[in-house]
């Protein structure tokens, strides 16, 4: 990769609390980013309804695109949009929404999990799509759906997943992006394409899940009132890997592609953690530990489990400023560093705590029923949740590992979740292994430098690697600490059986 003049790609980079475009510039040898505009995210409560309001993200990406061309001009050669998985749109035959969008954590599924499997057998679920079962999954929103408006699938004539429904606002296209198909559980990874006997069984109209196109997929030019209102130039529009989680492997600083010697947490409101792999691993092995397959890029997979992540933490410092105790992220892990450690450990992954309504309520209930000490202050509340989260990334690494057959000799750790220092240190001491932090902007990098591949930048996902390499200053925790740790983790062990 020799040195060129800076070539520009947008990343628009929408998640679950804010969304931003940010400017890649790419000189051939190592990227920089500039973001342009941010604006807020997050669900709205319509008629006690959780919803994404997806015409404000419009908005904001539409001022976005008017502050890159502004900034940039026609340097500007492409623009691709991410997002999370699982949720999506409905299109009329004339290209109409069809209600308002609605979010992950809205509460129609729950219970539609167990509803499906009575009429589905779990482990034929599970052999047609390869996808950890969570009722957030598109196919549970879609069967909720058809319980609750079936008039709305009877008109839908498209499904579009959010990123690419941004896609078909920008330039018109009409498909789904691969890395996002892989969330919905109605996508089949040995077939690669959608699950449409498994859709059938559900009675769901498998004639609106549209073509599924690769990351580095061309989609069209830029709509051009859309150009003209932003003032750009017709510039292509390129799907990169569209799951947020799929651009933020791609742009992991390993030398080691194609092996799962390696393993990566995808750090943020989530956390996803796992081995990239050749081929989806759908035995009973992977099912037993309620894994997942999620696509990446060049056909390799993701093997994972998705861990509740720093939402306990977000929705604790919530809570906290709600009564008056509003301070920064740092200050928390401050107060977590001094207090005490392994006084009291949750599961994660509890129920109770995906959308409770007060989360530090949450914790101390929990800690309650399992006969712990409730925590004393609002640092033991966050030592409690970052030390929980440690010891549940060592049980999901000893799970890939066992299904990869392969050891884990380090863990990368990128996202926003990578700034936390202490819980980087407490996955390393827990896990046993070096931890890697960094980048924080893995998302925004993997996503434009796909775009910079699809461009004829660069060559392979090797070559995306090495630049995220040139470009970026990981920190690196190493292990101590074990016995202690390992005392814990048996303690762990009991509130998760």
């Amino acid at each position: 990769m020799g040195t060129m003049s800076e070539q520009c790609y947008l990343g628009v980079d929408l998640g679950a609390e804010s969304g931003r475009v940010v400017a890649g510039l790419f000189d051939g040898h190592s990227v920089r980013l500039e973001e342009l505009h941010r604006f807020p995210n997050g669900p709205v409560n319509v008629g006690g309804t959780l919803r994404w309001n997806v015409l404000g993200l419009w908005q904001g990406i539409q001022h976005g695109l008017a502050a890159a061309a502004a900034r940039f001009g026609d340097e500007v050669r492409s623009i691709g949009v991410d997002t999370w998985g699982v949720d999506y749109v409905l299109l009329s035959a004339r290209d109409e929404l069809l209600g308002l969008p609605w979010h992950y954590r809205d509460g129609r599924t729950t219970g539609m999990l167990a509803t499906a499997c009575e009429r589905v057998p779990r482990d034929e679920i599970f052999a047609a799509t390869g996808l950890q079962f969570m009722e957030l999954n598109t196919l549970y929103q879609l069967l909720a759906m058809k319980r609750d408006h079936p008039e709305l699938l009877d008109e839908a004539r498209r499904l579009l997943l959010i990123p690419d429904y941004f896609h078909w606002l920008l330039c018109g296209s009409r498909v789904v992006e691969f890395t996002n198909a892989t969330t919905t559980q109605c996508f089949d990874p040995a077939r690669n394409d959608w699950a449409t006997e498994l859709l059938g069984r559900f009675e769901l109209p498998g004639e609106i899940f549209p073509e599924v196109v690769p990351p580095g997929t061309s989609l069209g030019r830029l709509r051009a009132d859309v150009a003209a209102a932003a003032g750009l130039g017709r510039v292509n529009v390129i799907a990169p890997a569209t799951h947020d989680t799929g651009s933020a492997v791609a742009a992991v600083p390993t030398d080691r592609t194609g092996t799962a010697s390696w393993t990566y947490i995808s750090s943020g409101t989530w956390s996803l953690m796992g081995a990239e792999v050749n081929g989806a691993v759908t035995g009973p092995g992977t099912l037993a530990v309620n894994a997942t397959n999620e696509g990446g890029i060049d056909g390799t997979f993701r093997l994972l489990k998705n861990i509740m992540g720093l939402w306990l933490v977000q929705e604790c410092r919530r809570a906290f400023a709600r009564d008056g105790r509003d301070v920064d992220y740092d200050t928390l892990t401050r107060q977590a560093t001094d207090a005490p450690a392994f006084v009291s450990l949750v599961n994660p992954d509890d129920p109770s705590f995906l959308k409770p309504p007060c989360m530090p309520t949450a914790i101390r209930d929990f800690c309650r029923r399992t006969g712990q000490p409730e925590p004393a202050s609002d640092g033991a509340m966050i030592r409690c949740a970052l030390e929980s989260l440690a010891l549940k990334y060592r049980d999901v690494l000893e799970q890939i590992e066992s299904l990869t057959g392969e050891t884990s000799e380090v863990i990368h750790v990128v996202g926003g979740g990578s700034q936390n220092g202490l819980l980087n240190q407490f996955t390393a001491d827990a896990c046993g292994r070096p931890v890697i932090a960094g980048p924080v902007e893995a998302t925004v990098l993997g996503n434009v430098l796909v775009q910079a591949r699809a461009d004829g930048a660069l060559d392979s996902l090797g070559d995306i690697r090495e630049v995220v390499a040139n470009s970026t200053q990981p920190d690196t925790f190493t292990p101590s600490n074990p016995s202690a740790w390992d005392r814990a983790r048996e303690r762990f062990a009991g509130l998760t059986d």
